[in-house]
């Protein structure tokens, strides 16, 4: 299994093309760190901001680059005539998915062993917790690996290799772009009736000089109606979405007004704000608010109280994201498997 490995990875580091590809992105990471570092003010307000980024910024690349690396593993050696000299071997068809697989997963830890430095000049500027640094890294690694053996997967399932690179990324884009578009569909298309009631102030019977302890006086109740979208309905979907997944998995750190301090916290909130569930009936009473001593001193949660209300979904998300994987790798491992009893039609041997 190893030799798999190890030929598949100095295969792509014979070439130029690979240290290109990572010193664009070593390029490009610096850029957007340096852009952060001066927007956010990251020398008093801490490195959270930039870390979180950093990692999803390795995440989005991994998920453009590793389809077009991983999504011929197999049919591409099938392809150029290679797989069933290789399959004659004492290399098991299990040792040839297993190392093509783990081949993959390095090529996209090498993107964040590449962007190392600038995290660890995000973790130098404070306001970083070792439990964020840990989780975040533990489950972007897990989730390099899940694309790594989607491609592999499709790549031993389909017999061509272009196709598979092509569906590979149609997954992938499923998962990433595909969730929220079906989450916003889903809920703009749901929609619940919201009541309002509302007593006026008559102002035709009431002192426009009034003061806001003076007495006022009240008019006829009034109630109207108007319709919401339902996005607690659909919430789930976004379960599965890899960005999704990384960022609720990680405990989030708060200012003092109870505000995310990195982009983490916001993203997991923004989502699990979702679960909501809108009022439906609603009652507003100008005459008390007028008057302070008759009304309730109202206030709104902040972030942090919507987030301790509502509960998790990584563990939801990566538990699909590694089913699809090994799912995938499964069929892979039945489709590759010698001897044959079957072959797709014009499927090469040697």
């Amino acid at each position: 299994m190893w030799l798999i490995v190890t030929l598949d990875l100095r295969q792509r580091v014979r070439g130029v093309a690979w240290y290109v590809l990572l010193g664009v992105f070593f390029v490009i990471v610096g850029i957007v760190t340096a852009v952060l570092w001066v927007s956010t003010n990251a020398w008093d307000d801490g490195g959270g901001g930039i870390f979180s980024t950093i990692v999803f910024f390795v995440l989005l690349l991994v998920t453009l680059v590793s389809p077009a690396l991983s999504g011929n593993a197999i049919n591409g050696e099938r392809d150029a005539g290679t797989l069933a000299t290789t399959q004659v071997t004492l290399i098991t068809t299990g040792q040839l998915l297993i190392g093509k697989f783990l081949a993959a997963w390095i090529t996209g830890l090498a993107f964040l062993a590449a962007a190392m430095p600038f995290l660890v000049v995000a973790v130098a500027l404070g306001q970083v917790s070792l439990v964020t640094i840990a989780v975040s890294t533990l489950v972007l690694t897990i989730e390099l690996g899940v694309i790594a053996a989607i491609g592999v997967g499709l790549s031993g399932i389909l017999n061509r290799p272009l196709f598979s690179v092509v569906v590979t990324y149609l997954v992938i884009a499923v998962l990433s772009i595909g969730t929220p578009i079906a989450f916003v569909l889903g809920g703009t298309a749901t929609r619940s009736t919201v009541t309002v009631t509302n007593v006026p102030i008559d102002w035709t019977a009431t002192d426009n000089d009034a003061g806001p302890n003076d007495e006022v006086v009240c008019g006829e109740p009034t109630t109207y109606t108007y319709e919401v979208p339902r996005f607690d309905y659909y919430w789930g979907i976004l379960a599965a979405n890899p960005y999704v997944v990384l960022a609720d998995a990680v405990p989030p750190r708060w200012n003092e007004y109870g505000s995310p301090t990195d982009a983490f916290g916001w993203l997991s909130t923004t989502v699990r704000s979702s679960q909501q569930a809108p009022e439906l009936e609603s009652f507003y009473d100008e005459c008390a608010s007028w008057n302070p001593a008759e009304g309730d001193d109202e206030s709104y949660p902040t972030q942090r109280d919507i987030y301790d209300s509502t509960i998790p979904s990584w563990f939801v998300g990566l538990a699909i994201h590694i089913v699809l994987g090994a799912g995938l790798m499964f069929f892979a491992y039945r489709r590759t498997d010698t001897p044959a009893g079957r072959l797709p039609k014009g499927a090469r041997i040697a």
